[in-house]
């Protein structure tokens, strides 16, 4: 199995590759047009400020191929954000896989959030084998309501999506490569979708 983690110059990329290998899978980092066509799953990482995370999907060309892919892809963190319509932090337009605007938290609560928190109502395959109600590592400050695309929430001042999908994309908004056991289940449920 080929997989492509895509290489747009933020993400959390050292950590995503480092999860695979420990499941026995060797990523590719690119940002190469036909290594990615030809990658049978793509993880799309991040971590940073979206409008400069933006700058560099357009300065590659990967905001135009990003959301025509067949394959499965998985968003992580800002990742998913991006594939929403848009996000508030810097007014950035997003990729608009997912059908919702991605908000920031207020300042009645600590931002950013971060730490473990528990993800609910499970809805997908991405899912599977795990404990209801399972602990996942989180860092942002800006969260995508729930929508019908939600397949996860989770609550920091109040339910927000922990994860989305839409077709062949996923989006989690906590880091599965730093969340023990259960993120490493996630990605080898995400592997063999």
């Amino acid at each position: 199995m080929k997989v492509t983690i895509l290489d747009y110059g933020a993400g959390n990329i050292q950590s995503v590759q480092f999860a695979l290998a420990r499941l026995g899978v060797s990523a590719i980092l690119s940002s190469d047009k036909e290594e990615i066509l030809t990658a049978d799953k793509i993880i799309f990482p991040g971590v940073g400020h979206a409008s400069e995370a933006m700058k560099q999907l357009n300065a590659t060309a990967l905001s135009d191929l990003i959301p025509n892919l067949k394959q499965d892809v998985l968003g992580i963190c800002l990742g998913m954000q991006l594939l929403c319509t848009s996000t508030g932090e810097g007014e950035t337009e997003g990729l608009d896989v997912f059908d919702v605007d991605v908000k920031r938290f207020s300042n009645a609560v600590k931002v950013p959030h971060m730490g473990w928190n528990r993800i609910e109502d499970l809805k997908s395959d991405l899912f599977k084998g795990l404990n209801s109600n399972p602990y996942m590592y989180s860092v942002h400050s800006y969260y995508a309501p729930i929508v019908s695309q939600t397949i996860a929430s989770s609550n920091y001042e109040f339910p927000f999506s922990a994860a989305l999908q839409h077709k062949n994309f996923y989006g989690v908004q906590f880091h599965p490569e730093k969340s023990s056991s259960d993120g490493a289940q996630i990605l080898t449920n995400f592997l063999n979708l």
